[in-house]
């Protein structure tokens, strides 16, 4: 089961256990876009390539844990996600290797200041601030790979408060684990350790604070979560 995060404690001096091993979380790489029907959800084009962006470690935080809503954004949308656990290092993977390299899958979400990520969209500028605050990467325990035949059979889901909100299957990725996987060793030398959230979705929307955000998926532990305003 995997070690939980409390919160204020520096992320880099947790490991996520599995398999046996001890792996401490390394790059949090993140895909935007990835599924059809949230990109028009979001008025948005359907990307040629993954669109490719990072959290900080410091994002990260465990099962049971709180979400914090920062004073600077007044609109904090969920978003669930499958999340990948590299165990191997490498660089330029091929397609067709890719998912050798993965050490298991767990659920994930994705928080996002949507009113700060729209005005950096309109100014032309990065989104790090509107995904990168503090607890906005909660993640869960993970299954080892070898006990999921085929990510793209998986499904994942988001209740909050007990009423649906998200659901999907990672079949209908634009970009499947193994591209994903594959392009994105061929921007980073890929560790063990690093981590991959792979798209959501569509049904994102606001959170407030009380909720409890509940992310199941085929095959993978829950990961519960609550929200609370700072």
């Amino acid at each position: 089961m995997q070690k939980r995060i409390p919160i204020g404690k520096p992320v880099m001096d947790i490991n996520l256990p599995i398999s046996g091993l001890n792996i401490r979380p390394g790059k949090v790489l993140c895909i935007g876009r990835n599924y059809a029907a949230h990109a028009a959800e979001m008025q948005s084009d359907i990307p040629e390539a993954p669109v490719l962006f990072l959290k900080p470690p410091t994002a990260l935080i465990g099962d049971g844990r709180e979400v914090l809503l920062p004073p600077a954004s007044q609109e904090v949308h969920h978003e669930v996600e499958l999340v990948v656990l590299i165990g191997k290092k490498g660089k330029n993977i091929l397609v067709s290797d890719a998912l050798k390299h993965v050490e298991g899958y767990a659920l994930g979400i994705d928080m996002t200041a949507r009113d700060l990520q729209a005005e950096a969209k309109r100014c032309g500028l990065p989104w790090s601030v509107a995904k990168g605050f503090d607890t906005f990467a909660p993640l869960g325990a993970f299954t080892p790979a070898r006990d999921i035949a085929d990510p793209r059979r998986l499904s994942i889901s988001l209740h909050v408060n007990g009423t649906l909100r998200q659901q999907g299957s990672v079949s209908r990725m634009l970009f499947g684990v193994d591209e994903l996987i594959a392009y994105a060793s061929s921007v980073f030398t890929l560790m063990p350790g690093d981590l991959m959230y792979t798209g959501t979705p569509e049904g994102v929307a606001a959170v407030e604070d009380g909720d409890r955000l509940v992310a199941k998926g085929t095959g993978l532990q829950d990961l519960t979560v609550d929200v609370r305003r700072l």
